[in-house]
């Protein structure tokens, strides 16, 4: 039995995840109104797994999430792509034509913003999740009030799907971050096996600091497939830069790790983990 700590309901895309993620095993769903109750729930108990979205081909990535991730000390064991496809949906019965609102994710509700512009008499509603949207319209029966959420969370709480993929984008996928104590990393993902690693660091502020960094990294031959900065509270103009390289190789990465420690402020591994396919 593994617990798993997400924000949102069953049926949601951190719910789908999860079951995809760990498809041969039996998982306890802790369901969390947000990221921060997510960690919340993992310092509480060390033995709780975290899933947590990072980044969406839509959206961009999720900041206050990287934040999140570095105050935890949590560790990174891995990372699990999910398509994101969105469905309308109502109690049964329904038609379009009587919809006066439709309720979602802010997120969700923007990847489908084409679509929603067909129907300017539908008042969008943001809440906190995609599936406990659908959730609350058939605990409270709301008439006239639709959803966007997954077609299976739909079902799931006994709504009608009045059109599928409703998507402004087909190509929309989120990818999420699989997170533990560091003390259960090595149960979670064989270190040997690990192609990739998260790695956040500060620069000092001085002219071609981060293009040294990234000389070094591409001299050792790691591959740097994602840096997202994000601005010190209290430290104007300096940054901590977010870091995600793919490496064949785990003694070359870890040479190259150790090559530019010097040339970084407070270098931390946030975790090393097997990439998603």
């Amino acid at each position: 039995m593994k617990r798993i700590a997400i924000q949102g309901e069953v049926g949601s895309f951190h719910d789908i995840t999860a079951h995809h993620h760990f498809p041969d095993d039996q998982l306890q769903i802790i369901c969390c109104s947000t990221f921060e109750e997510v960690f919340k729930n993992m310092h509480e108990d060390p033995t709780v797994i975290g899933i947590v979205a990072i980044e969406n081909t839509i959206a961009g990535s999720l900041l206050h999430n990287y934040a999140l991730l570095r105050d935890s000390g949590f560790t990174i064991v891995g990372e699990h792509k999910t398509h994101i496809s969105h469905c309308l949906c109502a109690l049964p019965g329904q038609k379009k034509e009587e919809l006066t609102e439709v309720h979602s994710h802010p997120v969700a509700l923007a990847q489908c913003q084409q679509y929603l512009s067909k129907y300017p008499n539908m008042k969008i509603v943001e809440t906190d999740d995609t599936a406990g949207s659908a959730k609350n319209i058939a605990a409270k029966n709301l008439m006239g009030v639709a959803a966007l959420c997954h077609a299976d969370a739909a079902r799931l709480y006994g709504l009608e799907v009045l059109e599928d993929k409703v998507e402004d984008n087909p190509h929309n996928s989120t990818r999420f971050l699989i997170v533990c104590d560091s003390r259960k990393a090595d149960f979670l993902r064989p270190l040997n096996e690990a192609d990739k690693a998260s790695i956040v660091f500060s620069l000092p502020h001085e002219e071609g600091s981060l293009s040294q960094v990234l000389s070094i990294l591409s001299f050792y031959r790691i591959n740097l497939t994602k840096i997202q900065s994000l601005p010190i509270i209290g430290r104007e103009w300096e940054y901590l830069f977010y870091v995600d390289v793919t490496y064949d190789d785990l003694i070359r990465y870890r040479q190259s790790i150790d090559a530019i420690i010097p040339l970084t402020r407070d270098l931390r591994i946030l975790g090393e983990y097997t990439a998603a396919k």
